[in-house]
């Protein structure tokens, strides 16, 4: 079990997983805007390798290796911003987002790279095992890093428990006005 003396912003993991999103997200960025720019290129040229007929599934899944790698540089950006924003982190739970995330960003956009490198009559190379395996990495990371936007609860000592919050018996009070005047109206 994880406590507040766990968490993930009392060490330096925090900011390790920062810089290292930061890093990622940026250069990852380069990288598959620069892959998106030789896409470009290979159409302008008219190169047969990528844009022949039989070569559609090689263009749709070369596209999709630059959108999906483009499309999570941001979200590693996105991720290093939002570590100091979200209460909830632990350690475990921030090193799961963080490896999960990574493992993710270089394996979707390579499932859908490798699986238009050798194109077999239509169909996708065995890259594109990678791409499912990157899909669950990515909702690995996702779901962790909602739990920890939601933040830790408070813990509750036991004679806290039979005891109504202040809040809720100022509106049971309310409500019991409420009747009692509804009712003397009726009469």
């Amino acid at each position: 079990m994880t406590s507040h003396t766990d968490s993930a912003r009392s060490g330096g993991a925090a900011e390790a997983c920062r810089s290292l999103h930061m890093l990622a997200g940026w250069w990852s960025l380069l990288v598959f805007l620069t892959f998106g720019l030789v896409l470009e290129l290979l159409h302008g040229f008219k190169a047969p390798f990528y844009l022949d007929l039989e070569n559609e599934t090689r263009r749709l899944l070369w596209t999709l290796a630059h959108a999906h790698g483009t499309l999570l540089a941001l979200v590693n950006i996105a991720f290093a911003v939002s570590l100091s924003h979200l209460p909830g982190w632990t350690r475990v739970r921030l090193l799961t987002a963080s490896r999960s995330l990574l493992g993710s960003t270089a394996l979707l956009p390579a499932g859908f790279l490798l699986g238009g490198a050798v194109i077999h009559h239509g169909d996708p190379g065995l890259g594109i095992a990678l791409v499912p395996l990157g899909a669950a990495l990515l909702m690995v990371a996702v779901f962790c890093t909602a739990l920890s936007a939601v933040g830790p609860r408070p813990a509750r000592r036991d004679a806290d428990r039979d005891r109504p919050a202040a809040g809720a018996r100022k509106a049971d009070r309310a409500h019991a006005a409420g009747a009692e005047n509804h009712a003397r109206s009726r009469a």
